[in-house]
């Protein structure tokens, strides 16, 4: 019987038109490549996992910067709205400076303006110093240019109207009067 089987076995390889029998994976073989699937899988999962806890790790920061930025300047539009009367306390003060000094009048005046301008300084309102710096495009709106051989050119001699910064955030840009070179008289022939 054993030839009969042998025989058969013989008959069943040899046989025309079929391919010869491919050895069959072993079981151990087929677990070891779903637990390395499984774990492939298990890796990128936790990739996309890190990469989310990243993600909305940032979109935190950003909301909570800008929920900061949004109270820090939500005063802006109001703060912008009362700066010329700020403006208009000043050139009451200058132009009444030497007349009416003793004036208990000017002394009240006095006192709003300085109260008004600590109210605004606990705000975060800063006034720009502008005299005698560079002139700065971000900082300074020009009115004119006048020459002068005293100074740098693009330096600021005189102030127009005062800037502001709110916090560090320019609010109103200070209206100035920058220096040029002098101009050179021409020789008339």
């Amino acid at each position: 019987m054993e030839e009969q089987l042998t025989n058969n076995e013989q008959q069943n390889t040899d046989q025309p038109g079929e391919a010869p029998a491919t050895p069959q994976k072993s079981e151990t073989e087929i677990l070891t490549e779903k637990i390395a699937e499984v774990e492939k899988q298990s890796a990128q999962l936790k990739d996309q996992l890190l990469r989310k806890a990243a993600e909305f790790e940032n979109y935190k920061r950003r909301m909570e910067n800008d929920a900061l930025n949004f109270a820090k300047f939500a005063g802006e539009n109001i703060i912008s709205q009362l700066l010329p009367v700020l403006d208009d306390l000043s050139r009451s003060l200058k132009s009444g400076k030497e007349k009416f000094e003793n004036d208990p009048l000017y002394k009240g005046l006095e006192l709003i303006f300085s109260k008004f301008s600590k109210m605004l300084e606990a705000q975060g309102v800063k006034p720009m110093e502008t005299v005698g710096k560079e002139f700065n495009v971000d900082f300074h709106d020009a009115l004119m240019q006048v020459p002068r051989s005293d100074v740098a050119p693009h330096t600021i001699v005189e102030e127009v109207e005062k800037g502001y910064l709110l916090y560090d955030k320019v609010i109103r840009h200070a209206k100035v009067i920058v220096s040029t070179s002098p101009v050179e008289e021409e020789v008339k022939n």
